[in-house]
């Protein structure tokens, strides 16, 4: 039989502006949201409640009727759904089954389906004043329930007399009985038609016929109404699927060691390791997440730069990245639970395993796993780019032991290439289209000794300037472009363009756009 827990979250929108420092700890305060006749309330805190404010009022009548001061701030739908997503991943920590709201219930709570996992924390009466206590240290208010059903933990929660109430198995029609019929879940508008028909408690309504319940409002009353009392399933679907490659192992003694750590995540990785070589895939990315005691999660992602299924290789970065985190970790009373997961997968073909045969560039891909692990961010390379504007035929790429092809057709460029070309000034040219044999730049007089070029690069036609498409400011030139090789007398070598052709009292722009070594 479920045992379910609803986590009611007491104005969420507010709590989590509060929570993200994005509004202050005193009110009153309010968050309003598009609604029929302008903006309305969506969430008010404790204070504006108690002036006597309402969700679902318009903001303009509350403003005129009340002459305390009030703090309006708008709605984020989805800023408070994926807080509300962090919250139900850290709810995982008391049970594996974790549901966030639906529009059914507001989307401001979540179910716990604890059923096999209560003895772990002392019973169902200890887990949820535990629950309780989180949350209320973590200031997120809540109303908190636990019966047979989603339904009826609901209703208890929003609608109960307690903040915390814990129904014994088998209890839920009675203790359901006295609650309004708002607690079923239903349509406002079958709310309003039951309460001109005098009925205005879960019981009442329980108590008719069904036939004419039906034929006057419906089958979802019906439904609602046998949900909450248990007559019909409704299970809780988990927060997500269970991963593919995903391992867990908890503690009964929390562990806090990085040797500890590292183990696990060897043996974690061992487990996950022949379901990856049925598929003929390896991890490209890992993400290891360490349940600390008093609920906070650590979450350590790894990135690898070919596929990989080896348990010690991938031991052996997450040791690395550990040393990375150093003190950040801070594992607390230690961790109750380490969960490792594959994020990415790439196809592995089969290879040598025996006779010490290891694949050509194992070692390299390896090295620069370990240096991106040591620096805590991953390493990048440069990718061709199917563009002839030099700043634009190149862009950044994830670093991967096996690199894309690089085209063998383009002319010589230089080691290092500017973002932007850096203006050279006072540039005198013996032939006015020709090479520059003096230019004053970065605060230097440079005399050329020798040149080679033009090598002229047209400006991409196709392109509208200024605009976002085009990547450039409304200002940069899209005119043709003569690029020369020169080398300076003082031995420097560097890449130079004229911007465009001469004009009659206005010679052209030169720019510095490279170093050759």
């Amino acid at each position: 039989m479920p045992r379910i827990v609803c986590v009611c979250l007491s104005h969420w929108p507010v709590t989590r502006l509060r929570r993200a420092g994005l509004a202050p700890d005193r009110g009153p305060l309010a968050v309003a949201a598009e609604g029929p006749g302008g903006l309305r309330l969506l969430a008010v805190d404790p204070e504006a409640s108690a002036l006597g404010l309402r969700p679902g009022e318009l903001l303009g009548r509350v403003r005129a009727r009340v002459g305390v001061p009030i703090q309006v701030y708008p709605a984020d739908a989805e800023s408070d759904r994926s807080a509300l997503l962090r919250l139900c991943r850290w709810a995982e920590g008391y049970a594996p089954v974790v549901a966030p709201f639906g529009p059914a219930e507001a989307a401001d709570g979540f179910y716990v389906d604890i059923a096999g996992a209560s003895h772990l924390r002392g019973g169902e009466g200890p887990l949820v004043y535990d629950l309780a206590g989180r949350l209320a240290r973590s200031k997120i208010p809540a109303r908190i329930a636990l019966a047979d059903t989603p339904g009826g933990a609901f209703a208890l929660a929003r609608y109960g007399a307690a903040d915390r109430v814990v129904v014994p198995p088998g209890e839920a029609a009675q203790a359901l009985g006295g609650l309004p019929v708002e607690a079923l879940r239903i349509h406002t508008g079958t709310v309003s038609g039951l309460r001109r028909l005098g009925l205005r408690r879960v019981g009442e309504v329980d108590a008719l016929a069904r036939g004419p319940l039906a034929r006057r409002f419906g089958e979802a009353l019906l439904l609602r109404l046998d949900q909450a009392m248990g007559r019909r399933p409704e299970p809780v679907a988990p927060l997500t699927e269970e991963a593919t490659y995903r391992a867990a192992r908890g503690f009964l003694d929390p562990i806090g060691r990085q040797s500890d750590i590292v183990i696990t995540a060897r043996l974690l990785m061992a487990e996950i390791a022949p379901r990856l070589e049925r598929d003929g895939v390896g991890a490209f990315a890992l993400r290891l997440v360490l349940h600390r005691v008093d609920g906070v999660m650590r979450v350590l992602d790894l990135g690898l730069s070919r596929p990989e299924r080896c348990p010690e290789r991938v031991a052996a970065l997450v040791a690395l990245r550990l040393d990375q985190a150093g003190a950040g970790l801070d594992a607390g009373f230690g961790f109750e639970t380490v969960d490792l997961t594959v994020t990415v997968t790439g196809a592995l073909s089969a290879r040598q395993t025996e006779l010490g045969a290891s694949p050509q560039g194992d070692g390299i891909g390896f090295l620069a796993d370990a240096l991106a692990q040591r620096l805590g961010r991953p390493l990048l390379r440069l990718g061709a780019q199917a563009r002839h504007i030099p700043e634009r035929a190149v862009h950044t790429l994830p670093w991967t032991a096996d690199p894309p092809p690089w085209p063998d057709h383009l002319p010589s460029r230089p080691l290092v290439l500017f973002p932007r070309g850096e203006a050279a000034l006072d540039v005198l040219s013996t032939v006015p289209e020709g090479p520059p044999r003096r230019f004053l730049w970065r605060a230097r007089i440079h005399r050329v000794a020798h040149a080679e070029g033009p090598e002229r690069i047209a400006a991409e036609w196709w392109r509208v300037p200024g605009t976002a498409a085009d990547g450039e400011s409304g200002g940069a030139s899209h005119q043709a472009r003569d690029y020369y090789r020169v080398e300076c007398e003082a031995g420097r070598r560097l890449w130079l363009y004229r911007d465009g052709p001469h004009a009659p009292g206005r010679p052209a722009a030169w720019f510095v756009h490279g170093l050759f070594p």
